[in-house]
């Protein structure tokens, strides 16, 4: 090991997957303090972004609970699951690493956590029951997780329409209620929108620019919430898109930047926004769909890198690499499957991002406990 700078290992290091980054610890004290340095959880991060993944729940009737597979470009397919939380959740969003989930048992029930690291955060319930009273079933209607690493803080997101009055019928009343993990607490504002979401533009929330944007039903604009300003407010998508095309459109994120991906009967088009002030799209790219022409009705776009875009359908999850123009099946499913693995598919990466350490089950954490006690000692 002595043949070798310090920060040649350090590099090595930082592109590693989290499971053996952490088996690494026991090597010595330079390596056992890498995951709670500043500088080498940045560089982490900063490798990591150019590795998105594909998070899939796969729904099996013969099983009790749901299984979580991620879909790596690079190291292919790995199992893992979020026991550690000891509540059966859904996913409602994922950001920089971190998950928001709700619990499927207790209503109003959320966690952040980072399935690698296996820590987690509970947040706090919300008091006043009358501000969740969202339609229908008091879940709101878009979930959004807005994870900013060169800040160290999270936010989380709902928003929805409130029900009016006593009566379980939506009025205008947007309302939006923001946690911020720096102060612990909630904060609500409202607001009036009338705007419908598919499933999939729920799903599909990018954090960019510090703020969330989501595809809204009609595909004609995106909706953003600034969260410097606490403010909603519009983003044009590209004219091409809007005008009666009768093409799929899907809000995805490419290298830090918006972007809008068309697909049609034998075509997909990637849009990327290159100026955000100025609300500027160019296409980057025109893929033809002649290869999956069978799969071209049922196939949904995930996540992407300026080098690829994974997809998925009903039973399978797809890569297509935009520079030797190849398709490639990288998982498949079996036939017990009850939902179609589109339905719960996130963009994903792997990171060393803590959420605020209140509950943890990681080893890492109790490392921190201890030197933080004798340090205080």
């Amino acid at each position: 090991m002595s043949f070798f700078p310090d920060e040649v290992i350090i590099e090595v290091l930082a592109r590693l997957p989290i499971k053996p980054l952490f088996k690494t610890r026991t090597v010595c004290k330079l390596w056992h303090g890498l995951p709670s340095d500043k500088y080498f959880v940045k560089l982490y991060n900063q490798v990591s972004d150019k590795n998105p993944m594909v998070l899939v729940e796969v729904h099996d009737s013969t099983k009790p609970n749901s299984s979580l597979i991620c879909v790596d470009n690079s190291t292919g397919v790995s199992e893992f699951s979020l026991d550690f939380l000891r509540d059966k959740v859904n996913i409602r969003a994922s950001c920089n690493g971190l998950l928001c989930c709700s619990s499927i048992a207790v209503k109003g029930v959320y966690y952040v956590c980072n399935p690698m690291t296996r820590e987690f955060k509970v947040l706090p319930k919300i008091k006043d029951q009358n501000l969740t009273r969202f339609y229908p079933d008091s879940e709101a209607t878009l979930v959004g997780l807005a994870c900013d690493p060169s800040r160290g803080k999270f936010d989380v997101v709902l928003a929805g329409y409130q029900c009016a009055g006593s009566s379980r019928r939506p009025d205008k009343t947007f309302a939006c209620l923001i946690f911020d993990s720096d102060s612990n607490k909630w904060r609500k504002f409202v607001s009036s929108q009338e705007e419908i979401f598919t499933h999939m533009n729920r799903n599909q929330v990018v954090y960019v620019n510090s703020a969330l944007h989501w595809l809204t039903g009609s595909g004609s604009y995106i909706l953003v919430l600034d969260l410097n300003f606490e403010v909603w407010r519009k983003v044009s998508v590209p004219d091409e898109t809007r005008y009666g095309t009768g093409n799929r459109v899907y809000l995805l994120e490419s290298d830090r930047c918006l972007s809008l991906i068309e697909i049609s009967d034998t075509w997909m088009k990637i849009w990327v926004m290159k100026d955000y002030e100025r609300e500027l799209w160019h296409m980057v790219d025109r893929v033809s769909l002649g290869c999956i022409k069978g799969l071209v009705h049922g196939i949904f776009p995930i996540a992407q890198t300026g080098e690829c875009v994974f997809l998925a359908t009903h039973k399978q999850v797809l890569v297509y690499h935009r520079t030797s123009w190849a398709w490639k099946e990288m998982y498949s499913v079996q036939n017990n499957a009850t939902l179609p693995l589109w339905f719960s598919a996130h963009a994903f990466r792997t990171s060393i991002f803590p959420c605020i350490l209140s509950h943890t089950a990681s080893a890492l954490t109790k490392t921190k406990v201890k030197s933080g006690r004798k340090k205080l000692s």
